[in-house]
């Protein structure tokens, strides 16, 4: 479904992590401080939150198409906002605007993608939408290598861009109403099922927000150019998209697996960012483990909240995704505060830490049986896919 993927990459990874991207050129425009840089970070996390709620419940009412246009008319207009944007105060009303437009993608997609496509190809469908955010990423590390100065022009093009996609994926979906069962006790999934998933989430978020908020500029401040920087963050979106494939992975080799190998790139990546900003090759690497760990993070969520909840998966997503965010705003805001205090490197080692954290509390599986020896149990039967109990 490559109009929801490119939704995905407009909302995601333009007007949501173009902040950090562009924030080498706002500090030197409009003479931000990481504490305030991380301030507006962290409150373009919790636009987004609420966005997602309201997306929740339009989902829940059946209403997906609204949440699909919520989004991108949010992004669109938060994108003007900061295009116009000669103050920082203004700066900051754009930049939660048009961060929370991704809020209520997420839940309308995932409806959207389960109304559009066969169920075997539902999974990997989920992700390969889910990894737009790496195509996103590109693209706006593309703008900032051909166009370093011109800032205003393209957050205008990001305005365009999320209203023409949003077109598009509404006139390419199916959208249906859930059926109504008139035996279930409510149409969203309950928290206690999903604790563990929703723990994890909130401290990769936490923890991701240190690359996400505070990389572009690392890597300035070390010495690099503004044009090597956005070649590193094309670099770091076109890793991203082998995030995608965090479907199949969690396929083949289950899903604990597959969350351990995603955070362990994030983390490695974080470390390598903190230990060597201003060496092109080095940076090169860390943001391409960065990009495809933690988009690969946020597609094993999704393959999580499917197996916990899956009468409600859409729903579910949108609640792991709101902890997830969540985590990227206290992330924000309290590594900003330990950067103007003890300065990059030490902040991008706290946030690998946090992210080491969310890999400790993987999803837990029932183990297989291995072939060829049986259970003597009279009315066995064989237990789902994967068999998540965590």
């Amino acid at each position: 479904m490559v109009s929801g993927l490119l939704v995905i990459a407009v909302t995601y990874g333009l007007t949501r992590y173009g902040f950090g991207l562009y924030l080498p050129q706002f500090r030197a425009d409009l003479r931000l401080t990481s504490g305030v840089a991380g301030g507006i970070a962290a409150g373009s996390y919790l636009a987004y939150c609420l966005a997602a709620v309201l997306g929740l419940r339009l989902v829940d009412g059946g209403r997906a198409r609204r949440a699909l246009w919520w989004a991108g008319v949010s992004a669109a207009a938060g994108s003007l906002v900061v295009a116009a944007a000669e103050s920082v105060l203004v700066l900051a009303v754009g930049a939660l605007v048009a961060g929370s437009g991704a809020g209520a993608a997420s839940p309308a997609l995932v409806s959207a993608v389960a109304g559009t496509v066969s169920p075997p190809a539902e999974p990997r469908s989920q992700a390969v939408v889910n990894s737009g955010t790496g195509a996103g990423v590109g693209a706006g590390g593309l703008v900032v290598l051909v166009w370093p100065g011109e800032w205003r022009w393209a957050w205008l093009g990001f305005a365009a861009s999320a209203l023409l996609v949003t077109w598009w994926a509404d006139r390419s979906a199916c959208w249906r109403r859930p059926a109504a069962e008139p035996g279930r006790p409510g149409p969203g999934p309950r928290p206690r099922r999903i604790l563990r998933p929703l723990t994890a989430s909130v401290l990769a978020g936490a923890g991701g927000a240190g690359v996400w908020t505070f990389g572009p500029d690392a890597t300035t401040a070390s010495g690099l150019s503004t044009q090597v920087t956005g070649m590193l963050w094309c670099l770091l979106g076109a890793a991203a998209l082998l995030g995608g494939l965090s479907g199949s992975v969690v396929r083949v080799a289950g899903l604990s697996t597959a969350w351990l190998v995603a955070a362990g790139l994030t983390v490695v990546g974080t470390v390598l960012l903190a230990w060597r900003p201003g060496s092109v090759g080095v940076a090169a690497g860390a943001l391409a483990l960065f990009g495809c760990g933690f988009v690969a993070l946020s597609g094993v969520l999704i393959a999580w909240a499917s197996r916990r909840v899956p009468e409600a998966a859409a729903q579910a997503t949108a609640l792991l995704f709101i902890a997830l965010t969540a985590g990227q705003a206290a992330g924000a805001a309290l590594l900003g505060v330990l950067a103007e205090a003890a300065g990059t490197p030490a902040t991008l080692l706290a946030a690998a830490g946090l992210v080491a954290g969310a890999a400790v509390a993987a999803p837990r599986e029932r183990r297989r049986q291995p072939p060829g020896r049986s259970v003597r149990r009279p009315s066995a039967r064989p237990s789902a896919a994967g068999g998540a109990s965590g």
